[in-house]
């Protein structure tokens, strides 16, 4: 049990949960975001060339319109979850390991051990 517990409680198990659950509520609200503003303006943009919709929106037999959507909604989640997510974990994280760091010697107790190691010669 105790090996389980410190597998659980070391940092990665944790924020890699919070990170799934805070990524799955942006990917939702990203979601709602291309539904409702970039695919309606996909589709003036498409219905302006003759496409009617998302779905018929053809370059070829590729259906376009549902490729660019996918593309859009991909980087906005990405862009998403490294701005909220990514970033922040990167900023405590570097903040945490310079409080652990060991501050540096000051240089008049460098000056003294040098003048004390000479003196022991």
């Amino acid at each position: 049990m105790e090996g389980f517990r410190n597998f659980l409680l070391r940092g990665n198990v944790i924020e890699l949960a919070v990170g799934v659950v805070i990524g799955g509520a942006f990917g939702a609200i990203v979601d709602g975001f291309i539904k409702a503003l970039i695919d309606p303006l996909l589709l003036l943009i498409l219905s302006a060339t003759g496409a009617g919709s998302l779905e018929t929106a053809m370059l070829g037999i590729f259906p376009i319109g549902i490729l660019i959507s996918a593309i859009i909604r991909f980087i906005l989640v990405a862009l998403v979850v490294y701005l909220f997510i990514v970033r922040p974990f990167s900023a405590a994280a570097a903040k945490t390991a310079a409080q652990a760091a060991p501050a540096a010697t000051p240089a008049d107790v460098v000056l003294l051990t040098e003048i004390r190691d000479l003196l022991k010669k």
